[in-house]
């Protein structure tokens, strides 16, 4: 754990040193090359290069929203691994559970919008990430949050990764760590048949469970309104659906809320869910009313499809407290 977390640990009482971290996450981050403008991968010219990954998406989220926020996962020894960990590192997450290996590589993403179609293209089979197992899990570390945030992507990069989101799960509970799970339906990944049942008794164990409204639809099997609230209702969790026809729902286990948000001018979707992750859990962490939770998700995920980049567009939490009305911003 790195030095400011020590500091809180030793400086504050046992309960607060048991939660020195508000979000806990762990998954996947890949290297991300793409063209710039128009231009397609197989055009020729050059490639831009950065990083994404859901989880660590969300922890930079966090961190940037005043949280604290811990992300771990196995990077390749290879300069893009190492340039994951520096730039997380920058930006404020804690990163002392990551771990390097020499025997895989970091995951690569391509990525291209032709015609307006985006299209992304995944290297990651025999990925360092992929080779995850439960050994990998440090309960202390984990015990150690508010919540353990968790996605549907790391369980279906392999057998292996996907006992090790079970364990993660296991361990939380022990610990008194809520769950928290984002579905992230990547069907490039593995096929909706193998997916669904993985998913929904992932979805059965959260305490908040933040699923798209399309992939919701493929998820439960039925495109019709009422069906899909009776099936939210089944479960355990405190549900927000995003984008369900122009509303996020809100399910708080009595009642369904729904708050519609207007549209913005979308430059680039990816990372939308993983700001409104981000907002939502910094707002649970920080103990905000739910209706308020969905809010700042909303906000951070507006935010994040007005510029480019998987992570570069997640606001800071300046800029939503003057979205919010809470502090005003001078031009010059």
């Amino acid at each position: 754990m790195n030095g400011d977390f020590l500091l809180a640990e030793n400086a504050e009482n046992g309960e607060t040193r048991a939660k020195s971290l508000d979000v806990v996450t762990f998954g996947e981050t890949m290297g991300l090359f793409f063209p710039q403008g128009s231009r397609g991968l197989g055009d020729g010219g050059p490639l831009m290069q950065s990083f994404g990954g859901a989880e660590s998406n969300a922890a930079i989220g966090l961190a940037r929203l005043g949280r604290r926020a811990g992300w771990f996962s196995r990077l390749g020894n290879d300069p893009i691994g190492r340039r994951i960990l520096r730039e997380l590192r920058g930006e404020g997450v804690d990163v002392s559970r990551v771990k390097f290996t020499d025997a895989a590589p970091t995951g690569l993403m391509l990525r291209e919008t032709t015609r307006g179609r985006l299209s992304v293209y995944y290297y990651r089979k025999y990925s360092a990430a992929s080779t995850m197992t439960p050994d990998d899990l440090d309960p202390d570390y984990i015990g150690r949050a508010k919540i353990l945030h968790i996605t549907g992507i790391t369980p279906a990069l392999s057998a292996s990764c996907r006992e090790t989101v079970r364990e993660a799960v296991r361990i939380a509970r022990r610990a008194g760590v809520k769950i928290s799970f984002d579905p992230n339906l990547r069907l490039k990944l593995w096929p909706l048949e193998e997916a669904r049942p993985v998913l929904m008794e992932l979805a059965a164990a959260a305490d908040y469970f933040l699923p798209g409204y399309d992939e919701l639809k493929l998820l439960l099997g039925t495109e019709d309104p009422a069906e899909i609230r009776a099936r939210i209702r089944e479960l355990p969790a405190v549900t927000v659906v995003k984008n369900a026809n122009g509303a996020n729902w809100l399910y708080d286990g009595r009642d369904f809320r729904e708050y519609p948000f207007e549209p913005v001018r979308i430059v680039d979707p990816v990372g939308a869910g993983d700001a409104f992750a981000a907002g939502f859990l910094a707002g649970v962490a920080s103990g905000a009313p739910l209706d308020e939770a969905v809010g700042l998700a909303a906000i951070a995920g507006a935010f994040a499809v007005q510029a480019e980049g998987d992570w570069e567009s997640l606001p800071h939490l300046r800029e939503v407290e003057q979205a919010l009305g809470r502090i005003r911003h001078v031009e010059r």
